[in-house]
């Protein structure tokens, strides 16, 4: 066995493992309308094998960033922050991650999108009164 045979090998092995298949493959193929074969040819022409080993833990940790920043996006706090300057900066970064937290918690996204534009429109006020 020459060793792009083995290589090929190891590289499905990391991507037919059960974890991959679950929180990876199958979500994404469902996305983007394609088969998991589609879906894992593509990763192994992107990706070299050390990559695809530690991808999994990487997927976990982006979706942490993601709901942060969708969470920045909803909450507008870009514009409040930013823009207006009316939210420190350090304000509205423990109010994503306290949201953050819930939602890894168990709670829905909307119930702790709503909480926090409740806990946003309480930081303004405070604000003003400052």
């Amino acid at each position: 066995m020459d060793n792009d045979t083995k290589l090929g090998i190891m590289q499905k092995r990391i991507i037919k493992s059960y974890a991959w298949q679950r929180d990876i493959i199958v979500p994404l193929s469902k996305e983007f309308d394609c088969t998991a074969d589609e879906l894992e040819e593509l990763f192994f022409k992107l990706f070299d094998t050390g990559t695809l080993e530690s991808l999994h833990g990487t997927f976990d940790s982006a979706k942490d960033i993601c709901l942060y920043q969708k969470l920045n996006a909803d909450l507008r706090l870009c514009w409040f922050i930013d823009t207006l300057e009316v939210i420190p900066r350090e304000e509205g970064r423990n109010l994503k991650m306290k949201l953050v937290k819930e939602i890894k918690d168990g709670k829905s996204y909307e119930d702790a999108l709503k909480e926090g534009k409740l806990e946003l429109f309480e930081l303004l006020k405070k604000e003003a009164e400052y």
